[in-house]
């Protein structure tokens, strides 16, 4: 079938390029505008108990709430009559804007001490929002500068999950802009360097942008039934250029190796999709599946990784498969036109590689002290890995932008001149509780780091009445509103301490009781991470696990690789925590802010893009092993060749790759740092010490146990398996 379409695509092949050309039109077209539709936030579990809380608070009580805090200056203390007459009418400009459910300020709630710093320079203006996580952020992106406008003497910053959205949002959508316009370039001269050809080096920057414009596209459809994180694009655009690159390397390499044996394009395009071909179509499949993993977890930040990630994978595969073969066999011998670096190249590296050159030397020289070489490495790997069992797993907040960013310079005001509950109250939502809702108030008033509670009844603290009658806003119904004010910051790891004993407390007879808040946002959302992650992990392990033995026939090289892929996958994480998490060598990555703790997302996301990517070049390698080994029976030999035909082919598109995720160490995001950063770290130990070092070594020690299968399984492989 391949030999078919091999002289199919010859045969057809301006036809193909002609309906190629029309679908990237079409794909410039139909991505127009998503920007637009893709949203904030999508962090959070919609099922938790926090998600439900917030549910209810705004349902019955819409006054409620601190979605945008605005911090007000003026030039003396807040209570002088200019400052007073400013910050009331603009407390009442905000609370008469669109999606804005409710302002309550320093000059309109009674001049609360919560609502003044401590050196009484700056007031507060809390806004409850309406709508989700993006209408509110879209509500604050509109109001601020309004507020600002009309601000007269006053100076305005703003802090708030809200604010917090509308600046990352705004901080992505300049850092995907940088990224593209630092890494295009960079990309192509890297192409020159490695192809040695103008025409060559521009094929993969072809393939890529097909490949980013149809997932455009696609992100663009679904974004009207399903939500789309905006991170999604950021993602999207290096995956896409990543892939693009690894698989037109593939297909480009082989498709010159064929020609400098002699053969005609037409005979060239054979083996290149019969072999090159196929191996592409392997592993495209094999990192789709393990994205695939990412549709299990109820955040649609991680499931928007999913979408884009399946879509740029299979259209980048696609364009290497079938677009790639068309246009090779319209350049035919041209494809090696135009090497700007001609003079640089040494003959040796001009001339067709020999069959014993120097990959094949140093996998040789690896195979003869596998213990010694594997050995070292797997020590260095785990030393890597070692950091990741002090990692402490939270949420992003305003420590993601940068120091000088308004919202994290906003909030570091909160944190520093105004006490812990300006930055957010826990809201505890009751439902039934009757006359016993005042002994309830008393009892989480005892609670550990709680400073007061009020309710309905009253005001408590240390178990205690403070305060009677408390606000009639906090019942509706036989629904009761009780909001806890903390001696903690909520994004800390006191804060999720202070919900799980929260929740502990033995609620009303009867009642229902739904504790909320930023705390309980990251807890229930990390909790919703591990419930999910065991399956995850099953969907990777085991789609590559089979995958692989259809590949291979073998039993052992699936379990090999899965094994070689965590140690790797393992270091990178200990690497993570090592830097982001507790700040070593964060000059080296533009000194991230690191706050102790790493964002419960990027590990699972970075272990489903990571391994996908490992099983790239895993099948690269693997393709020509089993290829060879099949002609010679001889597994030493046959290592030696397969590295030597893609050592350098998968070192090439490793670096490349890396360097396009690691643009993205630039980003003003740290959260798109870590990403970027942590990925191009895996590909990079994948590609050197795992495939270059590992595999060679695992491969000598087993010999021929390599290939060996059960001869049940080995009768399924004969009949559904990979065959040459």
């Amino acid at each position: 079938m391949s030999d078919r379409l091999s002289a199919s695509l010859y045969r057809r092949r301006a036809a193909v390029l002609w309906v190629s050309a029309v679908a990237l039109v079409l794909a410039g077209i139909g991505g127009l505008g998503v920007e637009n539709r893709l949203v904030h936030g999508g962090f959070s579990d919609p099922g938790a108990q926090s998600s439900h809380a917030a549910r209810l608070v705004a349902e019955h009580f819409p006054t409620a709430g601190d979605d945008l805090v605005l911090l007000l200056r003026g030039a003396g203390p807040v209570d002088t009559p200019t400052t007073t007459t400013l910050g009331t009418e603009l407390t009442r400009r905000a609370e008469r804007s669109p999606g804005v459910r409710a302002a309550t300020s320093y000059w309109t709630a009674g001049r609360a001490p919560s609502f003044r710093s401590r050196d009484s320079t700056i007031g507060l203006v809390t806004l409850s929002l309406s709508g989700d996580e993006d209408d509110r952020a879209r509500t604050a992106e509109r109001l601020v500068p309004d507020i600002r406008r009309h601000a007269g003497g006053l100076t305005v910053m703003a802090a708030g999950p809200a604010q917090v959205q509308s600046e990352v949002g705004e901080q992505t959508a300049h850092d995907l802009l940088v990224a593209e316009a630092v890494a295009m370039p960079i990309t192509l001269v890297l192409l020159l360097l490695v192809f040695g050809s103008a025409v060559a080096a521009t094929l993969p920057l072809v393939i890529a942008l097909l490949s980013v414009l149809a997932t455009r596209t696609v992100l663009n459809a679904l974004a009207g039934t399903v939500s789309i994180s905006v991170y999604s694009m950021n993602s999207t655009t290096a995956l896409g250029l990543g892939l693009a690159i690894d698989y037109s390397l593939f297909i480009l390499a082989r498709f010159r190796e064929e020609l400098r044996t002699g053969a005609t394009v037409r005979e060239a395009l054979v083996p290149t999709v019969r072999r090159a071909g196929r191996t592409v179509a392997f592993s495209a499949l094999t990192v789709a599946l393990s994205l695939v993993a990412l549709l299990v977890f109820p955040q649609f930040f991680l499931r928007s990784f999913a979408y884009g990630g399946i879509v740029v994978v299979l259209t980048a595969a696609a364009g290497a498969a079938f677009v790639l073969p068309a246009l090779l066999a319209v350049l035919g011998h041209r494809v090696d036109r135009y090497d700007v670096f001609a003079r640089l190249r040494s003959p040796e590296r001009r001339a067709a590689a020999p069959e014993n050159g120097r990959w094949y030397r140093f996998a040789t020289a690896v195979m003869r002290r596998p213990a010694l070489y594997g050995g070292g490495v797997i020590v260095l790997l785990l030393l890597l890995a070692s950091p990741f069992t002090r990692v402490s797993s939270g949420l992003f907040d305003d420590r993601a932008l940068p120091a000088d960013s308004q919202v994290h310079r906003a909030t570091q005001l909160l944190r520093d001149r105004f006490d812990a509950g300006a930055l957010g109250t826990v809201p505890v939502v009751v439902r039934g509780a009757g006359r016993d809702l005042d002994a309830y108030a008393r009892t989480l008033s005892s609670v550990h780091d709680v400073r007061q509670v009020t309710a309905a009844t009253g005001s408590y603290a240390a178990g205690r009445k403070v305060q009677d009658p408390g606000p009639a806003t906090l019942m509706d119904g036989d629904t009761a509103l009780l909001s806890v004010v903390s001696a903690v910051e909520q994004d800390s790891s006191s804060g999720t301490a202070l919900v799980r004993a929260l929740r502990k407390a033995d609620p009303p007879d009867g009642a229902t009781v739904w504790v909320g808040g930023r705390a309980a946002e990251v807890e229930d959302s990390t909790a919703a991470i591990a419930r999910a992650t065991p399956a995850a992990i099953g969907i990777v392990v085991g789609s590559s696990l089979v995958l692989l033995f259809l590949f291979t026939g073998s039993v052992l090289m699936p379990v090999k690789a899965l094994v070689l892929n965590t140690l790797s996958l393992s270091a990178t994480f200990g690497a993570m925590v090592f830097v982001f998490q507790e700040g070593h060598l964060a000059s080296l990555v533009g000194s991230p802010l690191h706050t102790g703790i790493l964002d419960a997302t990027i590990p699972i996301l970075t272990f489903c893009v990571a391994f996908g990517l490992s099983m790239d070049y895993e099948v690269f390698l693997l393709s020509r092993i089993r290829e060879r080994y099949l002609r010679t029976g001889d597994n030493t030999e046959s290592v030696a060749f397969g590295l030597q035909h893609t050592g350098r082919i998968i070192t090439a598109a490793a670096v490349l790759v890396a360097v396009v995720l690691f643009v993205f160490a630039i980003s003003g995001v740290t959260l798109l740092k870590l990403l970027g950063v942590g990925l191009a770290l895996a590909v990079v130990l994948d590609a050197t010490l795992v495939r270059a070092v590992l595999v060679p070594s695992f491969m000598r020690l087993a010999g021929r146990a390599n290939w060996w299968a059960p001869g049940p399984l080995r009768r399924l492989h004969d009949r559904v398996g990979l065959r040459e």
